[in-house]
């Protein structure tokens, strides 16, 4: 019953999920202060290549995800000073951070005598339950056999759900994103907590990255996120902005990115290409779906002042 195509596709849907959800939850907290970084893709990358380094060199998953998170902090306080202090436009920006992104997850990962795109995953991601739990039918493999960061991930909905609506930093950060004049003249550092919630952003996708190449791919590739920081990017605007909801879109992609597996496990034989396409189709066809209907497309209304520079001295 455990090796039915329903369970392990659904099993394998988690895993493939977590690394879009936790990217997913780092956006919208970026977002939610009124700054749109769509290096997202970028800052994956890099934090995928940093994760996998950390983990040939100490074979600790923590060390490694955190490094990882750290990169893709950095590389998105790039995306910070050019959009919150320079004023840049932020789509421009963005777009800058994921070109910058692949072209140095690619050096560092085909640089030196044993590059990292020969070097066999020093992780191992082994499930956190006794293994006897995940042999429980049905329930097993999908609720109890997998990996501490799948659960965690879990956990970061409910905390950053609570934290952006039931603490005062959230309702800061929330009305930072909405109306930066007036959360300034109430006395907010505008500057400052956007710069936290980008890095916090970037903290999240590098995360993803780093478990996306541990755990899911298991070995380093150049550009292995294959799209899944433009499936992160899409997923927030699907989601409303909600934490709650990205969990559920999230899971769902996981599914149309393990539809090859679940195919190959019920032999049916469609081209590898058209499989790699399907999330992006759903993806478009979700966003046409919601844009076509005005009540949907209030429900999911963008922060206020998302992608919009603040200017003290304009206020």
């Amino acid at each position: 019953m455990n090796d039915s195509v329903l369970v392990l596709s659904i099993a394998s849907a988690l895993v493939a999920g977590t690394p879009i959800l936790l990217a997913a939850l780092g956006e919208i907290v970026t977002e939610r202060a009124g700054v749109m970084n769509l290096g997202v893709e970028g800052m994956m990358l890099v934090g995928a290549v940093s994760a996998f380094w950390a983990g040939v060199h100490t074979g600790n998953l923590a060390v490694a995800l955190l490094v990882g998170g750290l990169a893709g902090s950095l590389l998105s306080l790039v995306h910070a000073v050019l959009a919150i202090t320079l004023r840049v436009n932020q789509t421009v920006s963005g777009l800058s951070l994921v070109i910058v992104g692949s072209g140095l997850s690619a050096f560092i990962g085909n640089v030196g005598d044993s590059p990292l795109l020969e070097a066999p995953n020093g992780v191992d991601v082994d499930p956190l339950l006794p293994a006897a739990l995940a042999d429980v039918p049905v329930l097993g493999p999908i609720v109890f056999g997998h990996d501490i960061v799948v659960y965690l991930a879990f956990a970061a909905v409910a905390v950053t759900g609570r934290v952006l609506y039931r603490t005062t930093f959230g309702l800061s950060l929330r009305a930072v994103g909405e109306d930066p004049a007036a959360a300034d003249a109430a006395g907010l550092p505008v500057t400052r907590i956007r710069y936290l919630a980008t890095a916090i952003g970037g903290f999240g996708a590098g995360v993803g990255g780093g478990y996306l190449v541990l755990a899911v791919l298991g070995t380093w590739q150049t550009g292995m996120t294959a799209g899944a920081g433009w499936i992160a990017v899409a997923l927030v605007i699907l989601a409303g902005w909600r934490p709650w909801l990205a969990l559920i879109g999230a899971y769902v992609f996981g599914a149309l990115r393990g539809l090859g597996f679940t195919l190959q496990i019920a032999q049916v034989d469609i081209p590898s290409d058209f499989l790699t396409m399907i999330p992006f189709v759903a993806a478009y066809l979700v966003v046409v779906l919601v844009s076509a209907s005005p009540t949907r497309a209030r429900r999911v209304a963008a922060p206020a002042a998302l992608g919009e520079p603040y200017r003290r001295e304009e206020r």
